[in-house]
């Protein structure tokens, strides 16, 4: 029963991820259209998020700062390399529309699937399937021949994916045995940590007087929800699955950029939306266990010699 409710909540946490997730392109578009800086929307949002999710554990829960140091150097590591594709992914979306930048955001299962197949956690053969069906339809979605194509965008993009679901596996092992608020915590600070001083080595943009402040506020509040209920997610279903979950995302950023950014898609790539939807029905036949315990893979390092018995968070919390 116990890991029925925890699948359970691992799929609402992760279908909440990708609501969150799908307006964050929207709030961030709408940010650069303003005339801030992808830089500084990066610095804004990951920093106040940071401060804000620090603010809230220090004072109602306190017991959660803890963290064991192979934990805290592996959230340190995800938040570097979550840092820099954040990066990435803000400087493609000032070349790209909200929604094939985010369509081509969606590809990160296919690269989580190469991250964990090299930690010796190869996807199930209906994983195989749902992957293959994505892709075909996220082809769908970013085929228009009507648009010349920014590669340098792409390319951005694609890079800022593969890095996301390399901080996946990563966060995985560490949340093992560390409750979600943790390690959101501790990554956010190490993002803030690159971000930041990105912005003020490369950029230093400061934002015009009168502009509005609304969408990158908007933002960080969706980041910030987005990174609780995405490591709950991972906590409780796995990286792969949650991450396929995530695509749901995708329907969020097509229809709030139609409704609002004014932006369109064809009859190939609204196909390709079916494709995508067709991948998270299956999540029903996908039963990949998640190995709680795993011992190999070249994650291994990311484990405590033992978790101390008086940590009030517990090892399963």
């Amino acid at each position: 029963m116990r890991q029925i409710n925890g699948r359970a909540m691992g799929i609402s946490a992760a279908l909440s991820a990708a609501l969150f997730l799908g307006l964050a392109p929207i709030f961030g578009r709408q940010a650069i259209l303003l005339g801030f800086s992808p830089l500084v929307v990066v610095a804004i949002r990951t920093s106040l998020a940071a401060a804000i999710l620090l603010v809230l554990v220090a004072l109602f829960r306190r017991p959660f700062l803890y963290i064991y140091p192979a934990g805290l150097l592996g959230c340190s590591l995800a938040g570097v390399i979550n840092g820099l594709g954040s990066l990435l992914y803000y400087m493609a979306l000032a070349r790209l529309t909200a929604s094939v930048g985010q369509l081509l955001y969606s590809l990160y299962p296919v690269f989580l699937a190469i991250w964990l197949a090299f930690d010796h956690q190869p996807p199930s053969k209906m994983t195989r399937l749902r992957i293959a069906v994505a892709i075909l339809g996220v082809i769908c979605l970013t085929y228009n021949n009507s648009t010349r194509v920014d590669w340098i965008g792409v390319g951005l993009m694609l890079g800022a994916a593969a890095l996301y679901a390399l901080h996946l596996p990563i966060n995985q092992r560490v949340l093992y045995d560390i409750p979600a608020p943790t390690v959101t915590l501790y990554t956010l600070l190490a993002m803030s940590v690159i971000v930041v001083p990105a912005y003020f080595l490369f950029d230093r943009a400061v934002p015009a007087t009168g502009i509005s402040w609304g969408p990158v506020l908007c933002l960080t509040l969706v980041t910030f929800l987005s990174r609780l209920t995405l490591f709950l997610g991972v906590k409780h279903l796995g990286g792969m699955q949650t991450a396929l979950l995530g695509l749901s995302e995708l329907f969020v950023t097509i229809v709030v950029s139609h409704l609002w950014l004014h932006e369109e898609l064809g009859l190939l790539q609204w196909m390709g939306a079916l494709l995508l939807g067709l991948s998270l029905i299956l999540i029903g036949f996908d039963r990949s266990p998640i190995d709680k315990r795993h011992k190999g893979g070249w994650l291994k390092w990311l484990r405590p010699p033992e978790i101390p018995p008086d940590i009030s968070w517990g090892a399963r919390d």
